[in-house]
């Protein structure tokens, strides 16, 4: 396996703080990094039955079997760890004691913000990213990507994307699903799961979710809730500063990674994503979160919106970054037309504070400045997070 570009940051937070929590999808290679990262911490998966069960019957005898710190994995598995946990590093003090993953939310963060507030650097990985994906395959095209997705197990093993995603979603999804909420008909998920991805970079509709598959808003928002904690999928909020009655106020959706949305809409080959008419969403998802990995890799929660007013003006992407606004258009066209740049533009005439002059991120192969707005091909850059912020600067 590869070195994680998120291992430098981890040493580092691990340098500082007595705890260190890695959030994720399943999957996305926690279990790895912090083997690789440390390997002679002491190591327990709280996934495991006999694990768990000695540790929920005498926590105390559990965590002083690892006398110098180690690393619990799945610790959402038994939240209640972490109070014990607490009392050892507030005892002993120092740095680099105890290494946390968890793969969904809720109680996880809840334990977190009781016992270990303070004590905790919090750090997210998601699947590869496309520096990462690189050691692989030094060139990729994105509808190639799309159908592959980004999981580590896809390209370390080079298993078939189909099969892959129709495991994940039974043994990972359903599963964490499960854990979460009371769920009563799995086939009414799965239905949801599917239309979710048809509308893959679009406003959420909760109402229109809820009468496609037949059940109550409150059930879609619980159930698009859970997608969140288990970072299967993420929300873009709408920037409103300054802007107020003008703008749309329901976020956008999108999938952590791009390969479980074209396993559900059944696209399997780049011919077939190329042709799909979603073609322009899920390129915009692909390179919406590879810009947030490349900020999620430097230890950055970023800050992200999409604008839209009720004109018609819109942004696909902006980023504000120590007090200044970062526009991003997307298109998946490999044809430049001036077009691309007008939402950009429009957007920096709004009076909205410090905003950067932009970048176009298009899938051609020319490299162009319009009007002081950069037109890059976004797979063709060392580091698209460094690239958009400096680029645009």
């Amino acid at each position: 396996m590869i070195e994680r570009e998120i291992s430098k940051e981890l040493i580092q937070c691990a340098a500082e703080y007595p705890v260190v929590t890695i959030l994720g999808p399943r999957q996305s290679g926690k279990t790895t990094l912090v083997h690789m990262t440390f390997p002679e911490k002491t190591y327990y998966s709280l996934e495991d039955p006999d694990i768990r069960l000695a540790a929920e019957a005498d926590p105390r005898g559990f965590l002083n079997q690892m006398d110098k710190g180690g690393i619990l994995d799945e610790v959402q598995r038994f939240p209640g760890l972490l109070s014990y946990v607490q009392g050892i590093v507030d005892r002993i003090g120092g740095s680099g004691w105890f290494i946390l993953t968890g793969s969904h939310q809720p109680r996880l963060h809840e334990a977190i913000s009781q016992s270990l507030a303070g004590r905790t650097a919090m750090l997210a990985l998601w699947p590869f990213s496309l520096p990462e994906l690189r050691h692989y395959q030094s060139s990729w095209r994105p509808f190639e990507l799309v159908v592959r997705g980004s999981f580590p197990r896809v390209h370390e093993e080079n298993l078939t994307p189909r099969r892959f995603y129709n495991g994940y979603i039974q043994t990972c999804v359903e599963r964490d699903v499960r854990a979460l909420i009371q769920l009563r008909d799995l086939m009414q998920f799965q239905q949801f799961l599917t239309l979710l991805a048809g509308r893959v970079g679009q406003v959420v509709n909760l109402a229109s979710l809820s009468s496609d598959v037949g059940v109550s808003s409150k059930t879609i928002r619980n159930w698009l809730s859970v997608l969140k904690a288990s970072y299967i999928t993420f929300e873009l909020p709408p920037f409103f500063e300054n802007i107020r009655k003008r703008v749309i106020k329901s976020p956008k959706i999108y999938f952590t990674d791009i390969g479980l949305v074209a396993f559900l809409l059944g696209i399997h080959t780049e011919e077939q994503a190329l042709r799909d008419p979603l073609r322009g969403n899920l390129y915009e998802n692909l390179i919406i979160t590879e810009i947030i990995k490349g900020a999620l890799n430097r230890g950055i929660r970023p800050e992200v919106y999409f604008f839209r007013d009720s004109h018609g003006n819109e942004v696909d992407l902006l980023i504000r970054e120590e007090g200044k606004l970062f526009p991003v258009e997307i298109k998946s066209g490999a044809t430049f037309s001036s077009g691309f740049v007008k939402g950009v533009e429009r957007f920096r005439t709004l009076g909205v504070g410090r905003v950067a002059p932009g970048v176009v991120l298009y899938n051609g192969e020319q490299e162009l400045s319009v009007r002081g707005v950069r037109i890059l091909n976004p797979l063709h850059v060392e580091d698209l997070w460094e690239t958009v912020i400096s680029q645009s600067g």
